[in-house]
């Protein structure tokens, strides 16, 4: 079995690492990829995909990256059953980071 994800986006936020149980840091990033071919309007939409990093790579990746920045994440697809408060099951997928790489950065205006 093999469930692996490649993305290349653009960070909609900077980054805050918050500290859990025993130690571990974790952040949630959403990383905007614009698709590969337009819409019928002729415009290329852009999807919007929830990332979650642990430990170093949260902390190097809030130290180097921030809002407007590229980087590329390779990692797995998670999906997550939960009960929202009126008891309804809800399903949420995301994207368990296993590496990411800085490809660019927004360059501040002077």
């Amino acid at each position: 079995m093999l469930n692996q994800v490649v993305l290349v986006g653009r960070l909609t936020d900077d980054i805050e690492v918050s500290t859990v149980e025993k130690g571990k840091k974790v952040t949630s990033l959403i990383l905007a990829v614009q698709r590969t071919f337009k819409n019928s309007d002729g415009i290329y939409e852009t999807d919007f995909i929830k990332c979650t990093l642990w430990n170093a790579i949260a902390s190097s990746t809030s130290e180097y990256c921030h809002k407007g920045d590229i980087v590329g994440i390779k990692g797995r697809l998670q999906v997550t059953t939960y009960e929202d408060k009126d008891g309804n099951k809800k399903t949420s997928t995301e994207v368990i980071a296993e590496k990411v790489t800085f490809l660019s950065s927004k360059k501040e205006e002077k």
